[in-house]
């Protein structure tokens, strides 16, 4: 497969997510129409995504859901493990730590910062949380490719600045702040509280339309 696109690639992972959890429910195969609703694409998408794998599938049950995963992590993810570290432990950095907790073998938290010292040299959801003083010295020790910033919007650029500095590829920002990074380090803004106001907005503009009928 060529470079995949970053729009392809989040779409591939979506699918992942979907083929994870109806193996959890015990169903052993898909049909492309169920992958489309689930990801909001059509159809007519996700058959031509299917045809950058070798996969083969029928009208009577679909596509074997074992086979599909993993052709897809095939191309998506690396056999050696990716490090990672997480500055920020609050409520929200606690969720990630714990949501990664033995259930993605090759993605690894190996290690948390914060300032706080009722946190710091603490351990939780098995990461060793260190003080935030220690977080260059620490990330290029590890050789940490991914930085996950859950501190608030103040400090989140200087946070950014120091794992740039050690070393890191690629950053996962949660505060509600516009980073700038330099080219090459990859980041991905995730904006909680704007995802919710554009939700609210739509679900106000729904509830006009219904009462409006």
């Amino acid at each position: 497969m060529t470079k995949i696109p970053q729009r392809t690639v989040e779409r591939f992972f979506r699918y992942c997510q979907f083929l994870h959890n109806r193996l959890e429910t015990g169903s052993e195969y898909v049909f492309s129409h169920e992958l489309a609703a689930a990801v909001g694409v059509s159809p007519e998408q996700v058959r031509r995504d299917l045809m950058n794998f070798e996969l083969k599938g029928t009208p009577q049950r679909g596509y074997p859901i074992k086979e599909f995963m993993a052709e897809l992590y095939a191309h998506l993810e690396s056999s050696s493990l990716t490090k990672m570290v997480l500055v920020g432990v609050g409520n929200l950095g606690k969720a990630i730590l714990s949501y990664f907790l033995k259930r993605r073998p090759n993605l690894s938290i190996v290690a948390a910062f914060d300032q706080d010292p009722e946190k710091v040299n603490r351990v939780y959801s098995g990461c060793q949380v260190h003080h935030i003083g220690q977080l260059e010295k620490t990330v290029a020790r590890e050789k940490a490719a991914v930085g996950i910033v859950t501190v608030p919007a103040s400090t989140a650029q200087e946070a950014a600045d120091a794992l740039v500095r050690a070393g890191v590829r690629g950053i996962v920002n949660f505060a509600p702040v516009q980073l700038k990074v330099p080219p090459g380090i990859f980041l991905e803004q995730l904006d909680i509280t704007l995802s919710i106001e554009k939700v609210a907005y739509f679900a106000r503009k729904n509830s006009v339309k219904e009462r409006l009928k």
